[in-house]
């Protein structure tokens, strides 16, 4: 029975509860992780970006998991979109007809996004799409999309002639001056929703062997290192523009969610928090109910008045 005091409904998503797992932690929902429980108790499952041709990724090793977070340096590894539309995503949906699914889409061009966007909601599977933004370069400069304001406008409003009836949640990088300026661009480009924040660029260095431990050198830092940078920028945010925002950076803990809802986030993703418990997504779903009551909270949207 669905328990209505932590039910959500955002543009495509109607969801049983907020907490959904991170894109890439729980690939096409056919990783390890994704098979210990039954996914229909998540709020939605978002699957790892997809691009245009095959990815085979950064060197390895891909992943460090520290104290209080973990590195990553994946690189997007994917079949490519021809086979998540044909193979991957109905796989899915045959499994789990009624979960909300998440396709994310990355490129290294505008075209690449349209041409991935157009193939994925032809399957008429994808209830929403977050477009990520946080890594690849465009053609002319080099420069990252999710840092330009006017780039990142431009393609979340090529990707929206696209989308059709399919909303569009842009995923943006916390690797800026002004978060804010990006998330208006964003807006103004006709983003249904927000999704924040992706990962810091960070290093760890090894003392033994006086390298890396990332083959790439340099990966992502998520986990609970971030979370006071993510509540913060889900703030500045969430007052300066009119769409959802679906939060994540260090989310572990029923607390955790009440604290991003408290920010200004609507629902949330989970990510390096599995590293440390397989089951944490439904561990937090349990809890969030017992959690609310204790402080006095009669729902999720009264903590947004």
């Amino acid at each position: 029975m669905t328990d209505v005091r932590v039910t959500v409904n955002l543009p495509g998503l109607k969801m049983k509860n907020p907490v959904m797992p991170a894109s890439g932690t729980f690939g096409f929902g056919d990783v390890p992780q994704a098979r210990k429980y039954d996914l229909n108790r998540l709020g939605a499952i978002v699957i790892k970006t997809t691009t245009l041709q095959a990815r085979t990724g950064n060197p390895q090793p891909q992943i460090s998991v520290l104290g209080d977070g973990v590195l990553n340096s994946v690189g997007l590894t994917n079949p490519g979109v021809r086979v998540v539309a044909e193979e991957k995503i109905p796989q899915l949906k045959r499994q789990y007809p009624d979960l909300p699914l998440v396709a994310s889409v990355g490129g290294a061009s505008v075209e690449d996004y349209v041409k991935v966007t157009q193939q994925l909601v032809a399957t008429h599977l994808v209830d929403a799409l977050e477009i990520n933004i946080s890594c690849p370069n465009v053609k002319h400069g080099g420069m990252a999309f999710g840092t330009d304001p006017k780039i990142a406008e431009k393609l979340t409003r090529a990707v929206k002639v696209v989308s059709r009836d399919v909303p569009v949640y842009v995923k943006l990088t916390p690797n800026v001056t002004d978060i804010v300026e990006i998330a208006k661009a964003v807006e103004a480009g006709g983003a249904d929703g927000l999704s924040m924040i992706n990962t810091l660029l960070g290093m760890k260095i090894n003392l033994k062997t006086r390298k890396p431990v990332l083959g790439n050198v340099m990966g992502g830092l998520s986990g609970t290192a971030v979370k006071p940078l993510a509540i913060r920028m889900i703030y500045q945010v969430s007052h300066a523009v009119n769409i959802p925002i679906i939060g994540e950076g260090g989310i572990a803990s029923a607390e955790d969610v009440i604290e991003f809802f408290l920010a200004g986030a609507s629902a949330v993703q989970v990510g390096s928090a599995h590293f440390h418990d397989a089951l944490a997504m439904p561990h937090i779903i349990e809890q969030l109910p017992q959690k609310m009551a204790q402080l006095g909270i009669g729902s999720l949207s009264e903590l947004h008045k």
